[in-house]
């Protein structure tokens, strides 16, 4: 089925000029708002079934409806595969039973984050599948990189792998990348063939869209 998806229109020309700041920002000033108890309770419960598990953890970052994480978790069979995302009405979509090396736990990723930092959680592998590009110059803030969060993201360690089809976002994430790891990722266009991850995916290759990937091996911290 051919798709009609919309590129990304930014009044951003290039990379944000406030890159630098923010990410300088974000690790002098470790983020300090109190955790919501939703996502503590959640948290809880997804700790102790990885805890249960004692296998190698991916964690799909901003899951959506939960495709990927079922399809990682087969792609994965040796792996716990923890899929987070905000929304209960995605969560909710009817997508067939779980394999039983994944979990979809609703959540507020920044507070998930930093629970699992201070569980000690280090991942195996970490995926950002299609974030939301805020795309107005305005948003940098919004964007995971320009986030206070970033540091603590990338501290769980583990192969980093960020997609989207916005170009920009990628190169501005790898930018803020190497300010905190000294690391330089290479960002690439890539072609998932008919190995769709997530919805999103499909309809922006099916639009003739390019898609942007970069990955990464992080330490952790």
């Amino acid at each position: 089925m051919q798709h009609n998806s919309r590129q990304v229109v930014s009044n951003q020309p290039g990379p944000h000029h406030d890159v630098e700041r923010r990410v300088a920002r974000a690790l002098a000033h470790p983020l300090r708002k109190p955790i919501a108890d939703h996502t503590l309770q959640a948290f809880k419960q997804a700790n102790a079934w990885y805890q249960q598990r004692q296998a190698p953890l991916i964690l799909d970052a901003g899951c959506g409806v939960g495709l990927s994480t079922r399809r990682l978790a087969e792609q994965f069979p040796e792996h716990s595969v923890i899929g987070v995302d905000r929304s209960a009405e995605r969560l909710g979509k009817d997508h067939g039973k779980l394999p039983d090396n994944a979990l979809l736990i609703r959540a507020d990723l920044v507070d998930f984050w930093r629970l699992a930092e201070q569980a000690g959680w280090g991942l195996e592998r970490h995926y950002l599948l299609y974030p939301n590009p805020y795309p107005k110059a305005g948003h940098l803030k919004m964007r995971w990189h320009g986030h206070p969060v970033f540091p603590t993201l990338l501290a769980l360690g583990g192969r980093l792998e960020v997609r989207s089809n916005w170009q920009l976002y990628v190169e501005e994430f790898a930018y803020a990348l190497a300010l905190v790891t000294g690391k330089q990722a290479e960002v690439v266009t890539f072609s998932p063939g008919d190995d769709y991850l997530t919805p999103f995916e499909a309809k922006y290759d099916q639009s003739g869209q390019t898609l942007w990937r970069l990955c990464i091996e992080l330490e952790r911290t």
